[in-house]
């Protein structure tokens, strides 16, 4: 996905972390504020990996893991993604999990949150606008100017290159477009019921909320469900749309998408 804004250019910053790339688009605010927001909001994304890295072994987590350190000597971040975690196993009703092959391993929370967390923060500084783009997941908050809306391509799992919806954000002081499915990463959406790859008839899961610490979380556990399942859990989330396409290329939404596309 891409963040999109027919406006002036502002303030643009990517990074590469975590595996992925950050890219920031920041609209309005004083020039100097908004930058050492900025810098520090970067600062953070890297201070996030090195807590959170699953594939260093000298991470936090990592040590969490192995039983090395408990909760309460870890960095404070590590207690609120596992509380975000925690709750967002408990509204799936365990279809999203902390866990991977009976290991701790947060990472379906962390990028979400850290994206949210760095958008925030340079709002925060004054910038009107602020767009965050997390490996593909996108926070906005504001606008970009000139009474238009921030816009959010979703990609077309089946079609590369394609897009297979593009959100806007009118009318919302802040939205948040995740999507989890197999077309970049293949079958790495584990069902928690079985600890294996979880085989559904679906390709990807977009869900549109405010936060995307959640709407990451709930596309994640939308997907593991399928589309039947996941399709009518969704709807039942207050304040939060979905699109969703199976293998056979069929596209299913919720009742409220379509207000939410343009």
């Amino acid at each position: 996905m891409t963040g999109q804004a027919e406006a002036p250019t502002g303030l643009r910053h990517a990074e590469e972390v975590m595996g992925t790339v950050f890219s920031f688009d920041v609209r309005g605010g004083e020039p100097e504020a908004v930058r050492a927001a900025l810098r520090e909001a970067v600062a953070g994304l890297h201070r996030v990996d090195e807590v959170f890295s699953t594939y260093r072994a000298d991470s936090e987590v990592s040590r969490l893991a192995r039983g090395e350190l408990t909760v309460a000597q870890c960095d404070p971040q590590v207690a609120e993604v596992l509380a975000l975690g925690a709750e967002a196993e408990r509204m799936s009703d365990g279809w999203f999990s902390l866990r991977y092959q009976g290991r701790l391993d947060p990472t379906g929370v962390v990028k979400g949150w850290a994206a949210e967390r760095a958008a925030r923060l340079v709002a925060a500084a004054g910038a009107s606008g602020v767009s965050v783009n997390g490996g593909g997941d996108v926070q906005v908050l504001g606008s970009p100017g000139a009474d238009r809306p921030w816009r959010v391509g979703v990609s077309d799992p089946l079609r590369p290159g394609g897009l297979a919806a593009v959100v806007s954000a009118a009318g919302a002081p802040e939205l948040a477009v995740a999507t989890s499915g197999t077309a970049e990463r293949g079958d790495h959406i584990v069902d928690p019921r079985t600890g294996r790859a979880a085989v559904t008839d679906l390709v990807s899961v977009t869900v549109v909320a405010p936060r995307l610490v959640w709407a990451d979380c709930w596309a994640t556990a939308a997907f593991a469900m399928g589309a039947r399942e996941g399709l009518a859990w969704l709807e039942s989330l207050p304040g939060v749309e979905a699109l969703l396409i199976t293998a056979g290329d069929e596209v299913r939404c919720t009742g409220g998408l379509g207000a939410r596309l343009g």
